[in-house]
């Protein structure tokens, strides 16, 4: 009786282990998305500078098939380099891409060769 007893403690000691690893698991993908985040940002208190201007930023409110414009997509992500604060990202219809600063406006990341030296330096 006292290796049935035994057994039975052991099996309910790993059912608590392995409950709690998932509960863990689970904590640790808390479930957010990239694309949920830009909900989360106002735009209207985000400051335009030049570089900002010129990226022809597409307005939700105006019909995103206008063929005048190179821009393809804006979105607000978070910003997991720093570990805080959100960027926008203007992709355009050449592939490029495009990121400015939510706070400041300034050009924190492109694809093109002729905005590196805009960049800020990473020393």
């Amino acid at each position: 009786m006292d290796n049935l007893v035994k057994i039975l403690i052991g099996a309910i000691v790993a059912l608590v282990v392995i409950a709690g690893a998932v509960a863990a698991l689970n904590l640790m993908d808390d479930g957010s998305d990239d694309s949920d985040i830009s909900e989360d940002v106002d735009s209207s208190s985000v400051e335009e500078t030049d570089d900002v201007k010129n990226a022809t930023l597409v307005d939700d409110d105006t019909d995103s098939s206008d063929d005048d414009s190179d821009v393809v997509s804006e979105e607000v992500k978070f910003n997991y380099q720093d570990g805080y604060g959100y960027y926008r990202e203007v992709t355009y219809k050449d592939g490029g891409f495009r990121q400015f600063d939510t706070e400041t406006g300034e050009l924190i990341g492109s694809s093109y060769d002729s905005d590196q030296d805009k960049l800020p330096s990473l020393e």
